[in-house]
């Protein structure tokens, strides 16, 4: 297996830096992010930091993991080490000639990629955060609402497992209303009612993951609660856009689930090619942990109650 290092370059506007493989290239003429293969005795961020550096010019100062993904193309098996880079100095130039721009993260499902490069886009288009809203009353709900959307967090599911079913309608009105205003990308979870507000897509529970044969329709994200492996593994090949695993360490709120730890989390993630956020006793500050570990971010429900004290 090919084992290659590969940069997501964002400029400070958030664009991302793209370049076409050369016509006589595996793959010629697609387009893909940055990199190349690893040399003898490179870790994954030396051989970044060179590739990127004789590829496109520049020299990387700030870097973590993305996302790992195993291809086989059948002609070649590619192990893609995938690295967001947010910072770095010099000027993105096509030093080997190459066709290169920069591009809007929305605009990337425009480009002809590779097969292995599109768990890359879904990765690259997440934020780190995946925020799980409940609340026991609809004033409850909306202030939850309120002070997560004070976090900055981009990504919500709307759960309202603890709402009483007839406050659930007027409620996931009031939210997606608010989100709206924020651009937050809102999916709703598979056990509330649909509803005539269309989010941006759907969560399915564990539940329903595992009685869903295909993919459901009409809807931009489709996301999955997963447990285990075998729950990844269904979800991935289901074509679930990113699954959050859960739990990975020990909760008050169910105490009798075995936390997974993170060396069953790491080793879960190295099997699957889609992101997936953990969750299960973690905050904001465990973020970097979960990187390490192969995770896109942390999920969770009281991580992101911020107040204006906080």
């Amino acid at each position: 297996m090919l084992h290659v290092a590969v940069g997501v370059i964002r400029d400070g506007s958030g664009n991302i830096l793209i370049s076409r493989r050369a016509p006589g290239a595996h793959q010629g003429g697609l387009w893909e992010f940055p990199g190349g293969k690893l040399e003898a005795g490179e870790t994954v961020r030396q051989a970044l930091c060179r590739e990127l550096h004789e590829e496109v010019g520049i020299q990387v100062s700030d870097a973590r993991p993305l996302i790992k993904i195993r291809h086989d193309y059948g002609d070649r098996a590619v192990l893609l080490d995938v690295w967001d880079v947010t910072a770095f100095s010099g000027m993105a130039t096509a030093c080997e000639g190459q066709a290169m721009r920069w591009v809007a993260a929305q605009q990337l499902s425009e480009y002809a990629f590779p097969a292995a490069n599109q768990s890359i886009i879904r990765a690259a288009l997440l934020p780190e955060y995946y925020a799980i809203l409940e609340g026991g009353s609809a004033d409850e709900v909306l202030n939850n609402c309120r002070r997560i959307l004070q976090s900055g967090v981009g990504l919500l599911q709307i759960r309202l497992k603890s709402l009483p079913v007839c406050e659930v309608s007027a409620s996931i009105a009031s939210v997606l209303k608010l989100c709206r205003r924020r651009q937050v990308t809102v999916l709703l979870n598979s056990d509330l009612p649909r509803h005539e507000e269309t989010a941006d897509g759907l969560h399915l529970s564990s539940r329903a993951l595992l009685a869903a044969n295909v993919r459901p329709d009409g809807y931009r994200w489709l996301a999955a609660s997963c447990h285990d492996l075998g729950e990844l593994q269904h979800a991935e090949q289901l074509g679930a856009d990113f699954a959050v695993l859960a739990p990975v360490r020990k909760t008050a709120t169910h105490p009798d689930a075995i936390p997974l730890g993170w060396a069953r989390v790491e080793a879960m993630l190295e099997q699957v090619n889609i992101p997936v956020y953990v969750m299960g006793g973690l905050g904001q500050a465990d973020c970097r942990t979960a990187h390490r570990a192969g995770a896109q971010g942390i999920a969770g429900i009281r991580a992101f109650l911020r107040t204006d004290a906080d």
